[in-house]
Formats: structure tokens, C-alpha cells, sequence
């Protein structure tokens, strides 16, 4: 996904100032910066927006991964999670760096036709270096049948 894609696909997260940074095979990071129109009463980055940014990294990755597999496969998420440490302020950033684990869950969807779940967690990091959240989604993507 480009960030001039992503407007049309994701616009509240687009509006929200949520941007693909980097993307390649097995990571993807995402960021955000804390504005007046995604911040929360106590000035700082709105929990939702967080939770958007931290969950793009392993999404797009795992869309993408399903993409290029070639075959019909369902994506959904099941669950979520998440912990706030520090206020959000600044830019904030979201990694996930584990695609090659994303390719064993295609695979095993794939050739097993059972649903398989992953659970893929990202930190957002703020430009000190300090973890302000943790998020976990859990994903579970399906093969489909072909009729």
C-alpha cells in the first residue's frame, strides 16, 4: 500500500496523518504525528489513532504477503489488545519486522485449507527512543474454497 493509495483505501486513517514509512518483504513501518486534528482532550495522539498506525505494519504486510501467494485468501481480524505506557507526543512509529512468519502462515493456509492465526504485536516508539503503547492483533486468514 502507498501512501497515495491509502487515501482512498484507509481515509480516516489518511485525515488521522497515518503513513506508510517503509515497506519491503519482511517489515513494514508506519507513523504518525501527534496534530490538533488526531489529538485526544489531554493533548496528546488519540488512542484510536495509535491503534490504526500500530495496526497497518503487520496488515499491509500480511495483505501483501497474501497477494503475491496468488491465491483466494479470507483476512480478518479476531482480536486486539493494547497497553499505554507514556503520552503520546511527536512522531510515533510502528515496525513489524517479522514477514518471513507471514509466509509460513500463507503457506500452512494454503496447503492445509484450515484457518490459520497469527498474532502480530508492534510498539509505538516515540523519537526518543521510549515505548509509549504496545499493541497485539490477532489475525486469522482462510483459504477459499473454489466453487
Amino acid at each position: 500500500m502507498r501512501n497515495n493509495l491509502s487515501f482512498f483505501v484507509l481515509p480516516l486513517a489518511w485525515i488521522s496523518g497515518v503513513r506508510v514509512d517503509t515497506l519491503n518483504e519482511d517489515n513494514c513501518t508506519v507513523r504518525v504525528k501527534h496534530r490538533w486534528i488526531n489529538q485526544n482532550p489531554f493533548k496528546s495522539l488519540y488512542w484510536a489513532v495509535q491503534g490504526m498506525a500500530a495496526e497497518m505494519p503487520g496488515g499491509v504486510l500480511l495483505q501483501n504477503k497474501i497477494k503475491k501467494s496468488g491465491h483466494s485468501i479470507a483476512m480478518l481480524l479476531i482480536g486486539t489488545s493494547s497497553v499505554f505506557t507514556k503520552k503520546a507526543i511527536g512522531k510515533i512509529l510502528f515496525t513489524y519486522d517479522k514477514g518471513k512468519d507471514l509466509d509460513k502462515l500463507v503457506f500452512d493456509a494454503v496447503t492445509t485449507k484450515l484457518a490459520q492465526t497469527i498474532t502480530i504485536k508492534t510498539k509505538g516508539i516515540d523519537e526518543k527512543g521510549d515505548v509509549v503503547c504496545e499493541f497485539s492483533f490477532q489475525w486469522s486468514i482462510k483459504a477459499r474454497s473454489k466453487p
